[in-house]
């Protein structure tokens, strides 16, 4: 039998997710709002498979029938005949409101309408369609082919049902699951690293230590495999100040306020990797 999957949004995170979906034997239709925007994620595509073929990790043959599988486009019709739908546009309440709305109307009956937030409550997105039960978290890592987890997260209506397709995609896709049975901002993953980057960056913004060190005492005292800086800078400053605000927001919580530095970092464009700059400079 044939699955579908429409995954909405073609940047970083929506095309991994596309790319492990298709070589994971999915269907899939990747759509973003121009074609340039569609065709920078086949690239993507294209690059990253083309470097698990030189590193063994796929065959020439699997790369090329994953591939067969894509296709992309700018109409979000396009998602009508899908099974699961995985959004995966910017990380902003009002953004992700607007699109389950229309989702909501496009898609067929019975389809799973996911989304991939990282830290805003399933619950307030799935409010913005008529099927809140069919709504469900799926939070992916960055960068998706490398990541292995995918956090499954209940919203207040979100059937079992529902939470049990969106786990047999991410497996299938080859993640391992965990899932988030309450509906809390933030969820484990986020809420554990946010804690951890807010306190890291007080105190390297106070002068207790520099960012090197503070990295170098979570790797060496903790066993991490990156400092919480490091991390930062990876996954974006804008993201992770984002995701920090938004907990914020939810809980009133003085340990997820987002330190000065971290947004001032942001108003200076000091986004991390892709800015070339961030805690460390690239």
């Amino acid at each position: 039998m044939t699955r579908r999957v429409a995954v909405i949004g073609a940047g970083l995170m929506g095309s991994g997710i596309a790319q492990v979906a298709a070589v994971g034997g999915w269907d899939v239709v990747l759509r973003d709002l121009d074609d340039d925007a569609v065709a920078r994620g086949r690239a993507a595509i294209e690059t990253s498979t083309a470097k698990f073929v030189e590193k063994g990790r796929l065959s020439e043959s699997d790369r090329e029938a994953a591939l067969g599988r894509i296709t992309t486009t700018t109409a979000l019709d396009a998602a009508a005949d899908a099974d699961v739908v995985v959004e995966a546009v910017f990380e902003n309440v009002d953004v992700k409101r607007e699109l389950f709305t229309e989702l909501d109307r496009v898609c067929r009956d019975g389809a799973v309408l996911a989304t991939n937030t990282s830290a805003i409550p399933i619950t307030k997105i799935a409010a913005a369609t008529r099927r809140p039960e069919d709504v469900v978290g799926t939070h992916f890592f960055s960068p998706v082919p490398m990541m292995a987890l995918c956090e499954l997260v209940r919203g207040q209506h979100t059937s079992d049902q529902t939470l049990a397709t969106a786990r047999e995609f991410a497996e299938s896709a080859g993640k391992t699951c965990i899932v988030v049975n309450r509906d809390v901002a933030g969820f484990v993953t986020t809420r554990l690293i946010s804690a951890l980057v807010v306190e890291a960056v007080k105190l390297h913004e106070s002068g207790v230590a520099t960012a090197e060190d503070i990295d170098i005492a979570c790797k060496l005292g903790f066993g991490h495999a990156m400092g919480p800086l490091a991390t930062t800078d990876l996954t974006g400053v804008d993201v992770l100040h984002h995701a920090t605000a938004n907990i914020w927001d939810e809980t009133a919580d003085p340990k997820f306020f987002p330190p000065e530095l971290l947004r001032r970092m942001v108003d200076a464009g000091q986004l991390g990797r892709k800015t070339g700059r961030g805690f460390y400079e690239y």
